[in-house]
């Protein structure tokens, strides 16, 4: 993951160009736990916890055994061909066709569930499989991999309105390269609503200190505590935020992470920091998608080193990040809503 240290700080500044609101990104809650609400006129439609309730639940030892799996540096060629084998053998098991998208610097894989409704469009999640050169990149970003596997192991097989589809880019610690090339198919991106992209979801940290925020931050934040997991959406595609907050409606939230929402407007420009993983290609090019990340270097100690391996790490976080985003994507699939942020009526 590319950093995004003045990830904080930029968000603030640009909604207090937008216009201020008198409120703030932090919000105190009675809960330890660190939950935003974003400032939002428009009201959006909540979804029936029963969609949310019947998300199927994520296996911890399926997602770690893929970390360990994907347990080595996937920076060179060979290297990352090697990844590209476990990737398509895994969703072959699965019973997906996994297809290999070649471009000038690497290989895509792409894979397809199609759902019940074409005018519904298509939902996809995806991760980058390569790493920085000497790093075994178990958080980053083994553990969006293994998420994406995971979805496709409990979503492959459900009938749903929208179709899945799943995403693995190549190079994007390269300047993402691999996204670039895959929203460059044009007919594709018509037919998608939205995308959600992960980028390091595995680490947290619950010590007094270990998360960071910018210098100069103009609020106290409510905690020091790396234990909430942040998403990061435009403006534009509210409805795709707006499932991740959903995604804890549930008889299990109190067992997940907390999630912090991030709207950012006019496609990141006055925020250049926040366009550094693979969802700002979609930005770009007007699809509506989300990052989903740990905080990366404001976090882990671990970011682009070679003690990112997979003890480090954090087992309950990791389980409860990927359940969120399987709660989220599920719920989206199920829905015919159209995604973009809609005027006052």
């Amino acid at each position: 993951m590319r950093k995004w240290i003045w990830l904080m700080l930029l968000v603030l500044m640009a909604v207090a160009v937008v216009g201020s609101r008198g409120n703030t990104f932090f919000e105190q809650r009675p809960s330890p736990e660190i939950v935003e609400r974003i400032p939002v006129e428009i009201p959006q439609p909540q979804p029936e916890s029963k969609e949310v309730d019947s998300a199927p639940q994520v296996s911890t030892n399926k997602l770690l055994t893929h970390i360990q799996k994907l347990n080595f540096q996937r920076y060179t060629t060979t290297e990352r061909s090697l990844t590209r084998t476990y990737i398509t053998t895994e969703l072959t098991k699965l019973g997906w066709k996994p297809k290999l998208e070649k471009f000038s610097e690497g290989v895509n894989i792409f894979a397809e569930r199609v759902g019940t409704n074409k005018a519904a469009k298509a939902i996809l999640v995806g991760a980058h499989y390569d790493t920085v050169a000497s790093s075994p990149g178990a958080d980053d970003n083994a553990s969006g991999v293994a998420v994406v596997l995971e979805i496709a192991r409990l979503l492959g097989s459900r009938s749903t309105p929208r179709t899945l589809q799943l995403a693995f880019f190549d190079q994007e610690e390269a300047g993402l390269l691999g996204s670039q090339a895959f929203v460059s198919k044009t007919a594709r991106l018509q037919n998608l609503s939205g995308a959600i992209v992960m980028d390091m979801v595995g680490y947290a940290c619950y010590t007094a200190g270990c998360q960071k925020y910018p210098a100069g931050l103009p609020v106290t934040p409510i905690s020091d505590k790396g234990d909430f997991l942040a998403v990061v959406g435009d403006t534009e595609h509210l409805p795709l935020l707006n499932a991740f907050q959903n995604s804890q409606n549930n008889k299990l939230e109190s067992e997940l992470p907390a999630v912090l929402t991030l709207p950012i407007p006019f496609k990141g420009l006055l925020t250049p920091d926040t366009l550094r993983s693979d969802h700002a290609p979609f930005w770009y090019d007007g699809v509506g998608a989300v990052l989903v990340t740990d905080t990366a270097n404001l976090r882990t100690p671990h970011y682009h080193q070679p003690s990112d391996v997979p003890a480090t790490i954090d087992r309950s976080f990791f389980t409860g990040a990927a359940q969120i985003v399987v709660n989220a994507t599920t719920a989206l699939l199920e829905k015919n809503e159209v995604l973009e942020t809609q005027p006052p009526s």
